[in-house]
């Protein structure tokens, strides 16, 4: 059974080692997480060119 490789050496996309990358998403997941993200999309307020496109489509409909 062949040994699994080490992740500080093991490189990603970006030449960035699979370690470096683990970091960054963990801190990227944090920073969600204290931010107050809302996890459910509909929830969010829309933003422009989905207003844009609403608006459009409720004039063409009505």
């Amino acid at each position: 059974m062949p040994d699994k490789p080490d992740p500080n050496k093991l490189k990603g996309p970006g030449g960035m080692t699979m370690r470096q990358l683990h970091e960054l998403v963990k801190q990227s997941a944090a920073r969600d997480r204290a931010g107050g993200r809302v996890a459910n999309k509909l929830a969010q307020k829309p933003n422009r060119w989905q207003r844009f496109v609403r608006y459009v489509w409720d004039k063409k409909r009505g």
